[in-house]
């Protein structure tokens, strides 16, 4: 067994949100060690589009975040570029702004009721009528009934934004530890969380922090707490590449009722995008089914169906691949960010779904506010795992 130096932080995860917090952590002068077991963007994130999208968000704590979010990454390139060796990789931040449909007459009221309540917000949701929508979209069917812009709407490369706040990090002084997987925690008498344990190595720490997703439950579980995260399946389809055609980010209203959804069987609704490569990314589905990695074809069939639907010329693109993801799916449909209330030593920053990617850095942003005890970004209270009380029997644990 390997002792390794002592941290501040330990850092359980390295997607996105957990490269993010490592960022943060470390830019506000904190020692921080980051285990992985397996690669960096090795899980949800490298499994996504890149969203960071505000328009499919509700009034609530989960848009106050990503106000929050959408603001900061607006600044983070300049930010990163201070800290990134030269000639690092674009991480593709475009604010492209997006653009929700309805292709039904019942579809009209529930997009254009939604866009009245983000509006007092800080949400910038444009009602345009149909010449308007069909100059921003060319490509769009012309059967849509309604129709709202959302210019701050946004995109990342995912896999790219996750290994630039690694980097980042890592000139700050942090330590990445890929290959290695946590099994248990390192207790003081009054069991207070003060290191972890992997196969080769003992790592110590003031705090850890568990970013791993939907596998965070398990991760949680081995320490010695509790989380109700569950993993919600979701497929893509990705197209060769083409003159872009697509614009903004666009999907169908449908998208916002599927989010919000806690239906366990599948959901499907279109969002379609132009990568800067060329591709177009076609989405999306959910399925609650566990870990299961078979192949979903009813998925894609039915995103391919709806894809059609908005932009017909789709019909004759060529798929080169499909793949599937899990997204960290919590019952109340909010992040899980802050301490543990059963294991001091011990916080989360998880659940965010398909949220993640958007609300990294506000994420990261407020876990460190909260370590450091200095003027959260956002009010934490919405977003704490003591809200979530006990499991409700032993085999919940």
């Amino acid at each position: 067994m390997i002792f390794t130096p002592s941290s501040d932080a330990i850092v359980v995860g390295a997607g996105i949100i957990g490269a993010a917090c490592a960022y943060a952590l470390s830019r506000a002068g904190m020692s921080v060690t980051v285990i992985e077991a397996r690669s960096a963007a090795s899980g949800t994130s490298g499994q996504g589009e890149g969203n960071i999208l505000l328009s499919d968000k509700e009034p609530g704590p989960e848009l106050s975040l990503g106000l929050y979010s959408s603001d900061r990454w607006e600044r983070i390139t300049d930010e990163l570029r201070e800290h990134l060796p030269r000639g690092f990789p674009s991480i593709e931040y475009d604010r492209k702004g997006g653009l929700v449909v309805a292709t039904t007459d019942a579809g009209v009221k529930p997009l254009l009721d939604l866009a009245r309540t983000q509006r007092p917000t800080g949400v910038t949701a444009v009602e345009v009528d149909h010449a308007e929508a069909l100059r921003l979209e060319p490509q769009l069917n012309p059967v849509i009934t309604a129709a709202v812009h959302y210019p701050q709407d946004a995109q990342v490369q995912p896999v790219i934004a996750t290994e630039a706040f690694l980097a980042a990090a890592r000139r700050l002084g942090a330590r990445t530890i890929f290959g290695e997987e946590v099994l248990d925690a390192i207790t003081a008498p009054d069991r207070r969380i003060t290191g972890v344990r992997t196969l080769h190595s003992r790592f110590s720490a003031g705090v850890v922090i568990i970013a791993c997703g939907p596998w965070s439950a398990q991760v949680a579980e081995d320490l010695g707490s509790w989380l109700p995260v569950r993993p919600r399946r979701g497929v893509l389809l990705v197209t060769t590449p083409m003159p872009q055609t697509i614009v903004h980010k666009v999907y169908d209203a449908d998208y916002v009722a599927a989010v919000g959804s806690d239906d366990e069987g599948l959901q499907t609704s279109s969002v379609i995008e132009s990568t800067a490569a060329g591709t177009v990314l076609i989405g999306s589905s959910r399925r609650q089914s566990g870990f299961d990695q078979s192949l979903d074809l009813a998925g894609a069939r039915e995103i391919a169906r709806k894809a059609i639907t908005i932009f017909p010329f789709l019909a004759t693109a060529s798929v080169m691949r499909t793949y599937g993801g899990f997204r960290p799916f919590m019952p109340d449909h909010l992040p899980v960010i802050g301490p543990d209330p059963r294991m001091p030593g011990l916080w989360h920053a998880t659940g965010h779904e398909g949220a993640g990617i958007g609300l990294s850095i506000g994420t990261a942003d407020l876990i460190t506010s909260l370590i450091t005890e200095t003027p959260p970004p956002v009010d934490p209270a919405p977003y704490a795992p003591s809200r979530l009380g006990e499991p409700a029997s032993v085999g919940d644990r």
